[in-house]
């Protein structure tokens, strides 16, 4: 680490597999944080998942667990139990993200460790909740979207539902996690935190959830991705390309209207108005359509892009990690030294005086001994 960085002294456990517990690590570990990664003797199945490989080191594994220390502990017997609980009174905080019975089972919660550390907070990340008639229903990132509407909102109406193309869900209630971690420890009292991955989507569906609660609207998927509320913020085809137009006032409209060559648009009853263009949603995205096939989508953000408005190409993940805005903010980072051939997407939060270093992943088992001595001793 480059500095002590603001979570430096606070020592937190991970008996987590996949995704969502370790991202929650990692965000942790990242603001300096001591995880400790507690693993089966099999190690997490995030070792093996992805058929890319670094030297030892599993690409996807590598994504989720740089600046971790990995241990490995039976928590099936007594003996690993005991060495858990060694861990746990000299720790801060537990994540976890195993189904709620292995939770239980294993003696990961707030009531089982409180005797050993009445100050820890225990994290529990679960699909549906610890407690609950539906806590051991299985949960992954896919089951979630459906069942909250996610992806029957995603797509194209012609199409089937659709999932968003990364784990959101997974990533969300890892953040969740970790901000429900650190106002506990904020409060200075130990205790139980139960985040459920189903809550967490829910509550992201804020003011869709409350059109349908409030006004018994049916929320449904539209074309190109379009705003329910605002017209134009789509994704429109181009001549060469796909466009992102995102206009929201409508001082941005007049602009548009201007520069695309219609200006009688910006006084047209029909168009004037972010509340005529919802209104009048076809006739408008078709005008806007026959004009933006007229050029390149590189061409409309050299033009539109200096007035404010809110345009892009649509790129890839590739040409997002090589361009110059991810350059400009550090986030392609290596792991350890730049010999290993690791990278990945550095921390998202940025501090004064603080600059994270970005440690290697783990072996499975590398800091046994150190962790366990330390924690014995």
């Amino acid at each position: 680490m480059k500095g002590n960085g603001p979570l430096a002294g606070i020592r937190i456990i991970e008996v987590g597999h996949m995704l969502a517990g370790p991202y929650c690590g990692l965000l942790l570990a990242d603001m300096g944080a001591e995880l400790i990664k507690v693993e089966p003797p099999e190690g997490d199945i995030a070792r093996k998942v992805s058929p890319h490989f670094i030297g030892p080191h599993n690409a996807y594994f590598a994504s989720l667990n740089r600046n971790k220390k990995s241990v490995v502990l039976d928590l099936a017997s007594s003996e690993g139990r005991a060495q858990l609980q060694s861990l746990a009174a000299t720790s801060h905080a537990l994540i976890t993200n195993l189904r709620p019975s292995a939770i239980k089972k294993l003696g990961l919660t707030y009531a089982s460790l409180k005797e050993c550390n009445p100050k820890i907070v225990c994290v529990a990340l679960t699909g549906y909740g610890l407690e609950g008639p539906y806590s051991e229903a299985p949960a992954y990132d896919y089951v979630i979207q459906a069942l909250t509407g996610v992806m029957a909102l995603t797509g194209d109406p012609s199409s089937p539902p659709t999932k968003a193309g990364y784990s959101a869900v997974d990533n969300s209630a890892g953040i969740m996690a970790a901000m429900g971690l650190l106002a506990k420890i904020v409060e200075g009292r130990g205790g139980q935190v139960d985040v459920a991955m189903y809550d967490v989507m829910m509550s992201q569906l804020n003011y869709l959830a409350g059109a349908s609660l409030n006004a018994g609207e049916t929320v449904e998927r539209l074309a190109n991705s379009s705003h329910p509320y605002m017209v134009p913020a789509q994704i429109f085809p181009t001549k060469d390309g796909w466009l992102t137009l995102f206009i929201t006032h409508d001082k941005f409209w007049q602009k548009f209207c201007t520069e695309i060559g219609r200006p009688e648009w910006a006084s047209d009853p029909v168009f004037a108005t972010m509340a005529a263009r919802r209104e009048n949603r076809s006739r408008v995205l078709a005008a806007i359509g026959e004009v933006l096939m007229q050029a390149g989508a590189a061409e409309w953000v050299r033009r539109l892009a200096p007035l404010g408005i809110v345009v892009s190409e649509v790129g890839t993940l590739a040409q997002a990690l090589e361009g110059d805005l991810a350059k400009s903010r550090d986030l392609v980072v290596p792991l350890g030294d730049a010999k290993s051939g690791l990278r990945a997407v550095g921390a998202p939060v940025k501090f004064d005086g603080f600059s994270p270093g970005y440690g290697m992943p783990p072996l499975l088992d590398e800091h046994h001994q150190e962790v366990l001595g330390k924690a014995i001793a």
